[in-house]
Formats: structure tokens, C-alpha cells, sequence
């Protein structure tokens, strides 16, 4: 058995749906599961009818339903046969009606609970899943339709729910399996439910980590990640395009360039695949005939120091100094729980004696933090701000990196420097201006030459 998961650019209208049933068609022995992501911005209509409902604006959400619904009806029409159409129609008016109630619901409210949301947000998966099962039938593939929602067990903390592995692993060891045998099981990612049966969800771009989980509660022998691009790239293309495709890569290098923003893999994608070592591969939706990434387990012998330049924007840097701590145990502890209090993760931090660098890109609380860190020290905060991480198993043996990247950044002005616990990464802090700039010159500094065994 194999996952194959499709984002939401795969399955955005019935020619996309048409071109995933082909890809799948064509890998039909490997006895596929496949896993879906809404349709195209679906989640984001979605979130924003929701909105709409507890700002009082009924004739907008009103009109935003019957446009989504007439959006799934257009293209499901052109993929389902029929002998199915009646039975599509009925599905998509339950749901719908069962929407429109639940946004009514919260109208009156005039509030929006992470319960609700999860269950707003959960019926983009529904519909895409359900549809694209209609549509394998129809181009010759027969299919079923599972509910993620009965195998996908986790805890309650909604909108970012964990799943609860051991029940989890048990229902997708009893219930795939069998059908997978006979027909590709179709299934949507990002939701799952409580052990009560509330729907819940795994965050934004939980669709791949639904992949991973699926993969290894059935011990599939690969999981594929189908996108829009071909894989796994030598730099952002959305800052620096024509970078060079990366052919394998270790689970560790990818799960450092996921945090550090390679939005290609959502970061919590490789734990389970890890845990049971089961290949990861990034494919490309539109160029099926490329190889794209393979994800594994061991390090991958490479000539290049470097694999891959990640970058994170909307950085905000926080600055802090207490000359009154010199020589005083407990200061960065202090630091460390205000942050805590108010849930906000740091990305990097620089130390010395007295003074403390270090980045966060949730700002939600940022004020309230510096009020509390003012209380016994001088804070300051540089907003617009960039990390770029350089990440590579051979950073850790290769002399020289950090001497190249000063080099290769004499024109720019470096912030902060940081080389990770794990030491597959060298991270610099840029304004974000200057970030074009800084990847550029950090690209040619370091993939001049490739080994081809790695690139392409």
C-alpha cells in the first residue's frame, strides 16, 4: 500500500480532479490511499462565511454559502456520472444545509469558538473527498469514501489538535487495510475528531501530516505528497526562482527546512514517517513525469555542504538587556516564562552575560511580553525581519561554513547568527528588504557546483 496525498491546488476544479484520477489510475497496484485537501481556497471561503456570521452580516454569508455550494456542484458535475448526480445533489444539500444551520447557530451567538471553527473549516475536506470518490468511479477507478473522521482520533484541543496515535493506528489497522484490498480508499486530511466524536482538526496544512499519520498506522510502504511543485528546491522559488530540484534528502535536513518555512512540507509531516521509517516522496501534480523528492530515514551522502536555503518572513526580533543580572542565575529562565505564559514560541536565540537576542513571528502578544520583560530589563523590538536558514548534514563537518557565509553577506547586514542544537543548520537574521539579496548571494556561494548524485 501506498498514501497519496493531494493539496488543494491538486483537486481546485474537475480538470484537476481529472489529472489526480490519472495519477492514481497509473499507480492502481500499489493499492493507493488517497488523501485529500479541500478545493482550492475552500477553507479560507469558509473561515471567512464564519466571520461574516458573528459580524452580524447575514445577506453576505448567506450569498457566500450558495456560491460555495454552487462552486462544488459546477465542477463535481463534470467529474461524477449520471447515474450519481442525484445522489450528489442530495450529499451537497445536507451538507450545505447542515452548514448553513451550524453558521445561523453562531450568528445568534456572535461568537466563534475554536469547537466551531473546526467544525466550519471541517467540511472542505468532506466535500473534496466525497466528490473526488465519485470521480475515480467515473474514469474507471472504482473507489470508496471513508470519513477521516472515524479513523483519525485526537485530543481537544481544537483548531491544533494532536492525535491520539495508539487509537488512531488501531481503527486505521482494521478499517483500511480491507477495503484498500479491493478499491482506493479516499479520505480527507486536516480533520479527525475527539474520542466523544467531536470533529476537530490539525491546524493549517494538516493534510500532509494526515498522509504521514495514514501511512504509518497501515505500514505503508511510501507516502507521497503530491503538489504544485516538483520538489523539494535549492531556495524559496517565490524568492529565488530556477533553483535546483533536490533529488533525496534525510528526514532531519526536511523537517529543518519545514520550520524554517520551505512551505512545500508541513513540519509535523515527518514524525510518524519517521517513527517507521517509511519513505516520503514531493511530487508534482502537473508534472507527474518528474522524479520529485525522496524523503528517508539516513543521512544522504552529498559533496555539498548545503542542501537547501529556507527562509521565514514577518520576523519580529526582540532585544533584551539587564545589566542589574550580571552574574545572577535565573535570567534567561525569567525570560523564557514570560513567553511561555502567553504561548509564543522563539525561533532562534543569541546570548551573552546580560543581554538576549532572539526571534518570534507570532506578535499576537508582543506587547503584553515587553510590558512583563520591562519589569527587570530594557527591551527593544525590530519588526520586519527575516530568518535564512542554510540547512545540510555536512554543515556539521565542512570548515569554513560560517567564514563563506560572512562572505557571501558582506553588503548585507546580519542581525543575528545561529547555528542549531542539531547542527544541520546555520541560520542568519536579515531585514526583510534585504532577504532577495541575501539568498541570492548565499545561493551562488554555495551550489556553484552540484554533486549530481543530489541535484538536478
Amino acid at each position: 500500500m501506498i498514501v497519496m496525498k493531494f493539496g488543494g491546488t491538486s483537486v481546485e476544479s474537475a480538470v484537476a480532479i481529472e489529472r489526480v484520477a490519472g495519477i492514481v489510475k497509473a499507480r492502481a497496484e500499489r493499492h493507493p490511499i488517497v488523501v485529500v485537501s479541500a478545493m482550492g481556497k475552500t477553507t479560507n471561503k469558509l473561515l471567512a462565511i464564519a466571520n461574516a456570521a458573528i459580524a452580524g452580516r447575514r445577506e453576505e454569508y448567506i450569498r457566500q454559502i450558495h456560491d460555495l455550494r454552487d462552486f462544488h456542484s459546477r465542477e463535481a458535475r463534470q467529474v461524477v456520472p449520471l447515474a450519481e448526480r442525484a445522489d450528489l445533489d442530495r450529499t451537497l444539500d445536507e451538507h450545505f444545509q447542515e452548514l448553513t444551520e451550524l453558521v445561523k447557530g453562531i450568528a445568534v451567538i456572535g461568537e466563534l469558538t475554536p469547537r466551531s471553527i473546526d467544525a466550519i473549516s471541517s467540511y472542505g475536506e468532506r466535500l473534496s473527498s466525497y466528490i473526488v470518490a465519485l470521480a475515480f468511479n467515473h474514469f474507471g477507478l472504482p473507489a470508496v469514501h471513508l470519513d477521516a473522521r472515524k479513523v483519525i482520533v485526537t485530543d481537544k484541543r481544537h483548531t491544533h489538535a494532536g492525535p491520539l496515535f495508539a487509537e488512531t493506528y488501531r481503527r486505521l489497522e482494521a478499517t483500511v487495510p480491507p477495503l484498500a484490498a479491493e478499491k482506493v480508499v479516499v479520505m480527507g486530511g486536516f480533520i479527525g475528531s475527539t474520542e466523544e466524536g467531536v470533529t476537530s482538526t490539525l491546524g493549517r496544512g494538516g493534510s500532509d501530516f494526515t498522509a504521514s499519520i495514514v501511512g504509518a498506522g497501515v505500514n505503508a510502504e511510501e507516502i507521497q505528497i503530491w503538489t504544485d511543485v516538483d520538489g523539494m528546491l535549492t531556495a524559496d522559488p517565490t524568492i529565488l526562482p530556477g533553483g535546483h530540484r533536490v533529488k533525496t534528502i534525510s528526514f532531519a535536513e526536511a523537517a529543518e527546512l519545514a520550520y524554517f518555512g520551505a512551505k512545500v512540507l508541513h513540519p509535523a509531516t515527518v514524525i510518524p514517517a519517521v517513527e517507521r521509517n517509511i519513505p516520503v516522496m514531493i511530487l508534482n501534480s502537473r508534472r507527474p513525469d518528474v522524479p520529485g523528492t525522496r524523503i528517508v530515514g539516513a543521512a544522504v551522502p552529498c559533496k555539498n555542504a548545503v542542501k537547501s536555503i529556507a527562509c521565514k518572513r514577518k520576523i519580529t526580533l526582540v532585544n533584551i538587556n539587564s545589566s542589574r543580572m550580571f552574574m545572577a542565575h535565573g535570567f534567561l529562565r525569567r525570560i523564557f516564562e514570560v513567553f511561555d505564559r502567553y504561548e509564543t514560541s522563539v525561533d532562534m536565540i543569541a546570548t551573552s552575560e546580560v543581554s538576549v537576542s532572539l526571534t518570534i513571528d507570532n506578535t499576537e502578544h508582543l506587547t503584553r511580553i515587553c510590558e512583563e520583560l520591562g519589569e527587570f530589563s530594557e527591551v527593544s523590538t525590530e519588526p520586519e525581519q527575516a530568518i535564512v536558514c542554510l540547512v545540510g548534514e555536512n554543515i556539521r563537518y565542512t570548515p569554513g561554513v560560517a567564514s563563506k557565509v560572512f562572505h557571501a553577506l558582506e553588503s548585507v547586514n546580519i542581525r543575528m547568527i545561529s547555528q542549531g542544537a542539531s547542527l544541520l543548520n546555520l541560520s542568519v537574521v536579515v531585514a526583510e528588504k534585504d532577504l532577495r539579496i541575501a539568498v541570492e548571494a548565499l545561493h551562488s556561494a554555495f551550489f556553484a557546483e552540484l554533486d549530481p548524485e543530489v541535484f538536478e
